[in-house]
């Protein structure tokens, strides 16, 4: 099983090399964000034990990242931040798990060998609607050759539209999906937001793919077709 550790405290991660490569782990070592990126892209791992404070590019940066381009090994972050908030940041850039410094020895090496059974998780899949191309692992968005540039809220909607696509949605619909439980403002921002989508993703290319439907809601359709 390979590993890859990356971590500035040099004195740690060489306890780590000599304590993993006892439990059976190839280990690697990075020093910094951009040296880690660049050894779990290039290279194939098991897993990947992730410091958050590094130097370069720090640990959510460099999680991210390689979700961007498609590595989808396990990732456990490390780190001597305490908090939930802390703790959701490293989940939401695409980490697998997440210790707390100081930590078990044990505990972590348990928890590398769970992620090492369970393996890397599914990539999600490219959404199609017509030549509209939604990809939710790295948040991009293409028509035809042509890149969408889209905020991250105007990307959630449109990509729940493209799930649902050919479908009638309404805005209570979208709301539930796309906002946070808590939002208490007018239903009416889901139009807000259909517009801005229509004026980038439909009106350069002389589209009408977003169509609203009178008394129901909105339909994304493959095909340039009228109501």
């Amino acid at each position: 099983m390979r590993i890859l550790v990356v971590e500035d405290d040099r004195r740690l991660a060489e306890l780590l090399r000599r304590g993993l490569g006892a439990e059976g782990f190839v280990v690697e070592l990075a020093h910094d964000g951009r040296g880690g990126l660049h050894l779990a892209v290039e290279g194939a791992y098991d897993v990947i034990v992730l410091d958050v404070m590094l130097p370069g590019l720090n640990g959510y940066r460099v999680c991210a990242r390689l979700r961007e381009a498609g590595v989808w090994t396990p990732v456990l972050m490390l780190t001597a931040k305490d908090g939930e908030y802390d703790e959701a940041e490293g989940l939401d850039t695409g980490a697998d798990d997440y210790v707390t410094k100081p930590f078990s020895y044990v505990a972590l090496v348990a928890r590398l060998r769970a992620l090492v059974r369970r393996g890397g998780p599914e990539r999600p899949s490219t959404l199609r609607v017509g030549d509209l191309r939604v990809d939710p692992a790295t948040r991009t968005c293409h028509r035809g050759s042509a890149e969408l540039s889209l905020t991250a809220r105007e990307f959630a909607v449109l990509e729940y539209l493209a799930r649902r696509g050919g479908e009638v949605v309404t805005k209570h619909e979208v709301l539930e999906n796309v906002w946070d439980e808590a939002f208490e403002g007018d239903v009416n921002i889901v139009e807000v937001y259909v517009s801005a989508l229509r004026r980038k993703i439909d009106a350069p290319f002389g589209r009408h793919t977003i169509h609203t439907v009178r008394g129901a809601g909105y339909r994304l359709a493959a095909e340039d077709t009228r109501p």
